[in-house]
């Protein structure tokens, strides 16, 4: 029950708005703002180059421009962002794109062809977590320059190092790591060789139809309209509030505080279904909720002892009673909806089979083990009822819970044993997550690549040359046939417990449209609209 010292405590973070004050009456907020409660908690940073969870992402693609993106209406087709149009030489090595003449940064700046280069060339030189994506195609610290450049105002020339399907490139440059910023801004703010990123981090310096005017961690992010921005929105002032209770956060809607609230659980939905005074939205997204193994310690090095943990966990069960509305089942490294994905369920829970499986690997008797987990709901529930099952076999957990980004921080330093985290793909094509979680080619702990099979210190030379493989496929159902495989063998022989794929869901009050949800949770407030 949600009592009013619960209510003010789950708000007692957020900065107090010049139209709004919990100690005066509930009013609807004004109608050139879009006032938003959900979790903020997992964002480490703005700056594209650096972010890498899903809300980070989701601003940084109100405040910047890509030069291709997904069709919201139809995700496995690329279309030109910022690029007016492209070519990709015989040899698939060469690609040049065309950019848009008339488009402007925040300041009223031309964005350039040498903005972009700057841009992709950026990502490359600080190489942070989602480097990877375009450290793909060859380029390094030392060749980026000479790889990516400006052949004048309006033309970028990519030239790769190992020839490239058309598809997959543009799916990589249309990943949030793509986004352009703007030159002279991140290098009048350079801090030594960072070439701006401390300031990006909390500033913007993009062309998107918003500008960042404030973000306070785990408190508040506000956004701006750009004026330079061709957006025929309404909406001046976007204000997403940090509401860690998804109880706080339907109360707020109910009482007017907010217009849409985007992490309400199965509990809070109920109500709103079919009540003329909200809209509720759904959308299956490509976010996977996951338990990974850190393989570093001894009791999780071997494949049995992964799948007992698999066949220990009653899916069946937490998706019913827990997250119904939310979340469904999915057992798999690709996201339903994504080319290639496995969408059957080959694991239910055997209390049996889990056990015969702990004692094969030398562990009759069980151990114990810490998990970690996301501090805000469902990820509480959803461990306790792991706990519990992985206890039926013997397996004494120990429940650690926190933000998602000391979550984060944890397993990107391996220092973690269990851990339950959501993972969003990075753009549409089945690589994405099968890179993420499948290659490891250097395990030392200063790697280049730091992909998720790396977090969980599992390096496997089959998945390495398998993805490889896949990647390179130029026959379309060939390409398909082997993603496929790499699921199945995947499922089998990595330290990766695939449990639930989100089903996206936000609830506004009546007057509010135009919410964009896309399965790349690519979600766009430029449309909203307020009656």
């Amino acid at each position: 029950m949600v009592t009013r010292r619960r209510f003010l405590a789950g708000c007692s973070a957020v900065p107090f708005l010049s139209y709004l004050s919990l100690n005066t009456a509930f009013a609807a907020t004004p109608p050139s703002m879009l006032v938003m409660a959900m979790q903020l908690d997992n964002m480490t940073s703005l700056d594209p180059a650096e972010s890498f969870e899903a809300i980070g992402s989701e601003i940084c693609g109100n405040l910047y421009q890509r030069l291709v993106m997904a069709n919201p209406d139809k995700p496995n087709e690329v279309i030109g962002q910022l690029a007016k149009s492209w070519e990709v030489s015989s040899d698939n090595k060469t690609f040049t794109f065309h950019l848009d003449p008339t488009v402007k940064f925040a300041d009223g700046s031309p964005l350039t062809a040498d903005d972009a280069a700057f841009s992709l060339q950026r990502v490359v030189k600080l190489d942070k977590s989602p480097a990877f994506i375009v450290n793909q195609f060859g380029f390094t610290k030392d060749n980026v320059a000479q790889m990516i450049v400006a052949k004048d105002a309006h033309t970028l020339v990519l030239n790769l190092a190992e020839p490239a399907t058309e598809t997959f490139l543009l799916y990589c440059l249309s990943a949030p790591v793509g986004s352009i910023v703007q030159k002279k801004t991140a290098l009048a703010n350079q801090v030594g060789d960072d070439l701006g990123n401390a300031w990006i981090k909390q500033h913007s310096a993009g062309s998107g139809p918003f500008t960042l005017r404030a973000w306070k961690a785990s408190e508040s992010v506000i956004l701006e309209k750009n004026d330079q921005h061709p957006s025929q929105s309404a909406i001046k002032r976007v204000i997403a509030k940090h509401i860690l209770d998804p109880a706080a956060q339907l109360l707020m809607l109910q009482k007017g505080d907010v217009d849409i609230a985007r992490d309400l659980t199965t509990e809070q939905l109920q109500p709103l279904l079919g009540n003329s005074n909200f809209h509720v939205v759904q959308q299956l997204v490509g976010t996977i909720m996951l338990m990974s193994c850190n393989t570093k310690n001894e009791h999780l090095q071997k494949p049995q002892v992964w799948q007992a943990l698999k066949w220990a966990i009653d899916y069946d069960s937490i998706q019913k009673n827990i997250i119904p509305l939310t979340w469904k089942v999915h057992q798999s490294l690709l996201p339903a909806g994504f080319p290639a994905a496995l969408n059957d369920q080959p694991f239910k829970i055997d209390v049996a089979k889990a056990k015969a499986l702990l004692a094969e690997a030398g562990y009759p008797d069980g151990f114990e083990l810490t998990l970690d987990h996301y501090s805000a709901q469902p990820f509480p529930d959803i461990a306790q009822a792991i706990q519990t099952q992985l206890g039926a076999i013997g397996i004494k957990v120990q429940l650690i819970a926190a933000e998602n980004r000391q979550v984060l921080t944890k397993m990107r330093a391996r220092q973690h044993q269990l851990a339950i985290t959501a993972w969003g793909a990075d753009y549409f094509d089945p690589n994405s997550n099968t890179e993420a979680f499948s290659v490891n080619t250097d395990n030392s702990d200063n790697a280049r690549v730091r992909s998720l099979a790396w977090r969980c210190s599992w390096a496997d030379e089959t998945f390495n040359k398998m993805t490889t493989a896949a990647l390179h496929e130029k026959d379309p159902a060939k390409r398909i046939a082997l993603y496929e495989q790499i699921q199945t063998l995947h499922r089998e022989k990595s330290p990766f417990i695939f449990m639930f794929q989100k089903l996206n869901t936000y609830a506004s009050t009546k007057g509010v449209t135009g919410m964009r949800i896309t399965v790349l949770n690519d979600n766009a407030y430029e449309q909203v609209k307020k009656a």
